[in-house]
């Protein structure tokens, strides 16, 4: 295998740290490789998320959106001949979009792997049936592909040195609170937040707020009924994704929806609990034995995220 190509459809900083165990995993055992990345977006890696130091090439077609218009399909091959290109040895589809993946497809390549549509596209068949990608590519390639985890201490210096600063003690129990995209109604009540970090308060636990500085009404709410809360971002000249993960290294536990922060704090493998209402927990929830998914679907029967109760989520902690 010379020449990987990653294709991640998702253009949030949450769809690209979700998959960093497994570029990490396939980095390991190929590593005499070229990794290539290709999104509908910009590669992340080698910008806001640069300080987690995953070294992967960025594949350019020239197509904005890639895959997600239909005339595409009339000009990847054109597009790739004028970069003149050689084909990849592997292509790996980590979405599930019928339209997407047979644009995808169009790029020259040996093999080619997509659980779309029932492993339609994949150039082998052979067990592609979980939802955990390392798994199935062990299977597809018929290889043993070992998961390698993110190793915080790898993370700048200074980085770990101001989470250490902002956090200094211990039991701390953090909380990421509000949605980047509004379009699917993931927040949990900023009311049952509040509650429930007060009733840590009982298991002698520091709330710890993650949110964004724009969002002035809810801080002043919890500021004003949570006066022990913590927000550590707040008191620091950095700003970055890799602080949030430095500084989720200095919490106990952790409570989240389904967002961008959920993804940066599971690469510290600490015991989370992971809300989730409209969006799919199998598909978007952290893939590791420290968390623990509340999903309202699967409790409740609706995609009503504040379905789930203050108990429901105090028993977990």
């Amino acid at each position: 295998m010379k020449k990987i190509l990653i294709y991640n459809s998702g253009g949030g900083l949450g769809d690209s740290i979700q998959i960093i165990p497994l570029l990490l995993s396939l980095m390991n055992h190929f590593k005499n490789s070229e990794f290539f990345y290709l999104g509908a977006h910009e590669n992340h890696f080698e910008k806001k998320l640069k300080e987690y130091n995953i070294k992967i090439q960025t594949f350019d077609l020239n197509l904005k959106y890639f895959g997600f218009r239909w005339w595409h399909l009339l000009f990847v091959k054109k597009n790739f001949n004028k970069n003149k290109q050689t084909k990849f040895d592997l292509i790996i589809d980590l979405q599930s979009k019928f339209r997407n993946s047979l644009i995808l497809k169009r790029v020259p390549h040996e093999h080619f792997y997509s659980t779309t549509f029932k492993n339609l596209f994949s150039t082998k068949k052979n067990n592609l049936n979980s939802k955990n990608h390392l798994k199935n590519l062990s299977s597809f390639l018929k290889e043993n592909i070992k998961l390698i985890n993110f190793d915080y201490n790898k993370l700048p210096k200074n980085l770990l040195e101001e989470a250490k600063r902002l956090l200094p003690k211990t039991n701390y129990i953090g909380f990421s609170v509000t949605q980047g995209n509004e379009y699917r109604k993931k927040s949990w009540s900023i009311y049952k937040f509040i509650a429930l970090a007060n009733k840590s308060l009982i298991k002698k636990k520091i709330p710890v707020f993650f949110i964004e500085k724009n969002q002035e009404q809810i801080i002043e709410k919890i500021k004003s009924q949570v006066p022990s809360a913590l927000f550590p971002e707040f008191n620091s000249n950095l700003s970055s994704p890799a602080l949030v993960t430095a500084l989720s290294s200095r919490l106990d536990q952790a409570v989240s929806i389904d967002n961008g922060v959920m993804h940066m704090m599971s690469l510290v493998n600490i015991p989370m609990i992971v809300l989730f209402g409209p969006t799919n927990s199998k598909k978007f929830a952290p893939q590791n034995n420290y968390t623990t998914i509340l999903d309202s679907k699967k409790m409740y029967n609706t995609k009503d995220i504040n379905s789930i109760s203050i108990d429901d989520v105090f028993n977990k902690i």
